[in-house]
């Protein structure tokens, strides 16, 4: 069952959707630091890939929605995805050695250019006057918020914008490729190839390690948040909104993830980062009153 691409109860589910995963998407470095004090990077990323692949497999199995002649029809589209998101996950996870969680979750929101780009080259997105006012807007806020002297601008840094990269270019397939597709089909076989991935990684650089009961604990919870329930309302977001708009309502992450910092480790926005925070949000604002004018 294909998903229709716009109808007026599907619009009205958007703004809940996109809160939904705003709660959850600044959540992936705080998952990265905890599981960092228990596991070696790939092995976390492993592990909690194969939890998700359980779960999500399991629940398309008991939907009867595991379709394996998906997988064998576009082998090559969900093992391209794959190794994008195996790479930058792995990247991030190792980039927590070098940068806190607040600092790592405002440099991937150099998402919005990668995804700007490929919105307005690839899919020809044509975006009106307020809609680049307000990318302008977002774009500056992340110049404010990631410009940081010292140590963030070296090894750290660079790897979360590599990674980024590579998750904008696995966000440009699936819109091109995969947006008609049965969603639970599609999700099933993305992590299971993101899964493989991973473990073959682990296993040709030695990197396997077996939890502990407290890191079982934990990889369960990232697995479920991070990857079952976050993604699932990444893609669904995705299907409903342009990569564009998907890109810029997604740099609202940022103040998501100084929120977290500071419930979970205490650590206060600098008045650089509040600044950047005010730009994206009224960015932000434009972008979504442009796409209310325009729809009505």
């Amino acid at each position: 069952m294909l998903i229709p691409q716009s109808t007026p109860a599907k619009n009205s589910f958007v703004p809940m959707l996109v809160l939904g995963l705003l709660l959850l998407d600044g959540l992936h470095f705080v998952w990265a630091r905890i599981l960092h004090e228990y596991l070696p990077p790939m092995a976390s990323v492993s592990w909690y890939f194969i939890i998700a692949t359980l779960e999500i497999g399991g629940f398309a199995w008991w939907q009867g929605k595991l379709r394996w002649q998906t997988f064998r029809r576009l082998w090559w589209f969900f093992l391209t995805i794959g190794v994008c998101i195996a790479i930058s996950t792995t990247t991030n996870y190792i980039a927590v050695g070098y940068i806190d969680p607040g600092i790592g979750t405002l440099l991937t929101q150099s998402i919005i250019v990668y995804n700007l780009a490929f919105g307005v080259i690839w899919f020809k997105d044509r975006l009106t006057r307020p809609q680049i006012i307000g990318a302008v807007l977002c774009i500056i806020g992340i110049l404010i918020i990631s410009f940081q002297p010292g140590d963030y601008l070296r090894v750290g840094t660079l790897m979360v914008l590599s990674s980024t990269l590579l998750y904008s270019l696995h966000a440009a397939l699936v819109k091109r490729f995969g947006n008609d597709m049965e969603f639970i089909d599609f999700f099933t076989w993305r992590i299971a190839s993101t899964t493989l991935w991973a473990m073959l990684a682990t296993t040709a650089l030695g990197q396997w390690q077996w939890p502990s009961g407290v890191a079982w604990l934990w990889l369960l919870a990232a697995a479920t948040f991070d990857i079952a329930i976050s993604r699932a309302l990444y893609y669904l977001a995705l299907r409903r909104l342009s990569i564009s708009l998907h890109t810029l309502t997604l740099t609202l992450s940022p103040v998501m993830a100084a929120l977290w910092s500071f419930l979970l480790f205490s650590i206060y926005p600098s008045p650089r980062q509040m600044i950047g925070g005010l730009a994206i949000l009224a960015g932000i604002a434009v972008v979504s009153l442009a796409r209310r004018a325009h729809s009505t």
